[in-house]
């Protein structure tokens, strides 16, 4: 099975480097301070939507009954916030037709 290449921090601030023309510390600032107003902004409970690309959801989900796959004995899951990602149209149509 082919091990599938991530996309890294470096990577992007490397494209903005030789896309835009950036100097690499400016790039590598850029990035940074776009993943950090993110994370700030998912920190207060607001959804981040990327135009063209997808959506960062938060959703609350509350407490429910799970069961021990091994055992089979019940427990408690406790309620927690988790994030999902929705890709856009835009970027579903880009991933299915290659391009």
């Amino acid at each position: 099975m082919a091990t599938a290449a991530t996309l890294t921090r470096a990577d992007l601030a490397d494209a903005l480097h030789r896309e835009v023309g950036l100097s690499r510390a400016d790039a590598s600032r850029l990035v940074e301070q776009i993943l950090h107003h993110m994370c700030e902004s998912l920190a207060k409970g607001e959804n981040v939507k990327i135009s063209g690309f997808g959506s960062f959801i938060l959703r609350d989900k509350g407490e429910r009954i799970g069961r021990n796959p091994k055992t089979g004995v019940e427990v408690p899951i406790a309620p927690r916030r988790v994030l999902t990602f929705r890709a856009s149209q835009m970027l579903r149509d880009r991933i299915v037709n290659g391009g």
